[in-house]
Parts: C-alpha cells; sequence; structure tokens
C-alpha cells in the first residue's frame, strides 16, 4: 500500500509549509496519529478535545496527520523509515496500531491499549516506562472478576459461562486467570473458547454457538470490538445474556458491558502530550490506568432475552442505558 493511499492531512485545510512559514518564530509541533480505525475515529476527536484544553490550536501551535490503515497493522510499518527521519515531534497509536509502533525508538510515542504494555513489550513497568513509549492502559484484572459478578447479578441462572478471548491479546492470560477465579467464587462453569487473531474468529464462534452455555462473556480487544455486532447478534440467536468490556459493545447489540469510556482515556491523554512536547521523558511518565469505569446496558436486548432487570439495583447503577 502506497502512502498515499491511506494518509492524509488531519481536516484538509492545514498545509504544514504555509504554516511553518506563517510561524517561523513559533514552533508547530507535528503530532502523527496512527491508528487501524476508521475514519473519522471518535477517539482522535477525545484527544483533540484534550489538546484545545490544554492550549494547542490546530494550525496555530499544533497539527495532525493521520495515518489509517483500517484492520491492518502491518501495512502501518511502512512508516517507521519515515519516523526515524524524526519529522514528528510525537505519535499518538491508537489501539492495536501501537504493535506496529514496537520498532520505532526515535520518537515519542503514545499509546491507548486495551492489553498489557509490559506483555507487549513496549514499556518496562507501568511505573517506570523506561523506553519512548507510555500511554494509558484499558486492562485491569478487576474489572475482569467485576464483569462476572455483574452478569451473575443481572441473570442469576447462569452456571456455565462461555468464555470468547483473543490469545493474541497482550495479557490474555492473567485475564483468563482473573476470570476463572470470579467465575469458581460464584459457583460458575467457565467455558474457555480461545481463538488467534480475526482468522480465528468465525471458527471461535462455531465453537461458541455449540456449547450449551448459559451466557457469554467476551474479552475486550480490537478483534472483538471491530466484530461486536455480528459477536452480539450470535449470543442474541442462541439467546445467551451477554458481557462485553465497553460500552461501543453494548450499542452494537450486546447486553452489559463495564470498563473504562475510551473517549474519556484519549481526552486525558493529551495532558501527556502536553507534557512531552514541553519535554519530558515519556520514560518518567507512569502509564495511565483509568479509574472511573461505566456499566451500560441495553434495554432492546434484555427484552428480546426475556431478562427481567431488578430496577432498583443494575439499572440504577448504569452509567448508561440503552433504549
Amino acid at each position: 500500500m502506497r502512502r498515499r493511499d491511506f494518509i492524509r492531512l488531519a481536516g484538509g485545510a492545514v498545509a504544514w509549509p504555509l504554516v511553518a512559514q506563517a510561524q517561523e518564530a513559533r514552533k508547530v509541533f507535528r503530532i502523527l496519529w496512527v491508528s487501524t480505525a476508521t475514519e473519522p475515529d471518535p477517539f482522535l476527536d477525545g484527544f483533540r478535545e484534550g489538546l484545545r484544553a490544554t492550549g494547542y490550536v490546530e494550525g496555530k501551535n499544533v497539527i495532525f496527520e493521520t495515518c489509517c490503515s483500517p484492520g491492518n497493522p502491518q501495512a502501518l510499518r511502512e512508516f517507521i523509515s519515515e519516523l526515524r527521519r524524526g519529522d514528528a515531534d510525537l505519535v499518538v497509536s491508537s489501539g492495536p496500531a501501537t504493535r506496529a509502533m514496537t520498532a520505532v525508538t526515535e520518537v515519542p510515542v503514545l499509546f491507548a491499549l486495551s492489553g498489557d504494555p509490559v506483555a507487549l513489550g513496549v514499556v518496562k513497568s507501568l511505573a517506570q516506562p523506561g523506553t519512548n513509549f507510555t500511554g494509558a492502559t484499558f486492562l485491569s484484572l478487576e474489572l475482569a472478576g467485576k464483569r462476572v459478578e455483574l452478569l451473575k447479578d443481572i441473570y442469576p441462572k447462569v452456571r456455565k459461562l462461555a468464555v470468547l478471548s483473543n490469545t493474541d491479546h497482550p495479557g490474555e492470560p492473567s485475564e483468563w486467570r482473573a476470570t476463572m477465579q470470579a467465575c469458581n467464587g460464584l459457583g460458575i462453569d467457565p467455558v474457555y473458547i480461545p481463538f488467534f487473531g480475526a482468522r480465528e474468529l468465525d471458527s471461535a464462534l462455531r465453537t461458541a454457538a455449540g456449547v450449551v452455555a448459559d451466557a457469554m462473556l467476551v474479552f475486550p480487544d480490537a478483534v472483538t470490538m471491530v466484530h461486536r455486532a455480528s459477536i452480539a447478534a450470535l449470543a442474541l440467536a442462541h439467546r445467551l445474556p451477554s458481557m462485553f468490556g465497553w460500552c461501543e459493545y453494548c450499542e452494537a447489540g450486546g447486553l452489559l458491558s463495564y470498563g473504562a469510556n475510551q473517549r474519556a482515556t484519549y481526552y486525558w491523554l493529551a495532558s501527556y502530550a502536553d507534557r512531552i512536547l514541553r519535554g519530558e521523558d515519556p520514560a518518567t511518565l507512569p502509564v495511565m490506568r483509568p479509574e472511573k469505569f461505566e456499566l451500560a446496558i441495553n434495554l432492546k436486548t434484555a427484552r428480546r432475552l426475556g431478562v427481567q432487570l431488578d430496577t432498583s439495583s443494575i439499572l440504577f447503577r448504569a452509567n448508561k442505558v440503552i433504549a
């Protein structure tokens, strides 16, 4: 894939040479946004909003370039040589695009990753990254157990739980262990349905359809996120109450989700961008871990499954109710 096929200036109205000429006396920072999502990217909007809150104005003291290769992280690797020329002041990698950036050492890289950045090898520890990478991780083992508890709350009949898990996801073994522990404590028999990347997802879904389970839990990652609508449809077709990691799954037809608000995380990630652009070393900036989480419920899905909701508990606790 050639560069011009999937890189373009964000908004199309900002021309780097013109900005540079007009701002010769001032630094205009160049930020490269790297993503495997399709455009428009709502998370980029969250990051931009955060930058504006810290005083940055696009075209005046910062410009964006977006490098998007929907569903194909490999294509992004072509940019590594370009990045090594040092033209960019900062790279922001969204989701699985971080994998394509692992060889980049010349430019600070901010990431927002659903998995474990230590397992991926981009930081040495969450507290002290020790590399040119830092950012935020959505992975929280506490959430793995909490998702099982919430599913049990809304559907007490669950005894056998199908667990759909992408083993290509950094930190997946830890997430599976935490889920097993939660299931054991609640008297639930988890049925592990692993798959490796997108190419094995269809096979895993067929396996999930054949498991005589009471409910389904899906680990959040880029692959299940992309295919969230088909996964939610399968759960509904087999009358499985489903639990996911982020509200986007619930909006696509899943019954429940519990996890970080991704857009808000990208907003706060912009504060790290500001600190790095001001000269701080990303090696010393601890990886963020979201502390506020949202519970989402899809009432339409609940009605189709015949799930009786306790309005005094789950609905009262929900941050987002999808009618």
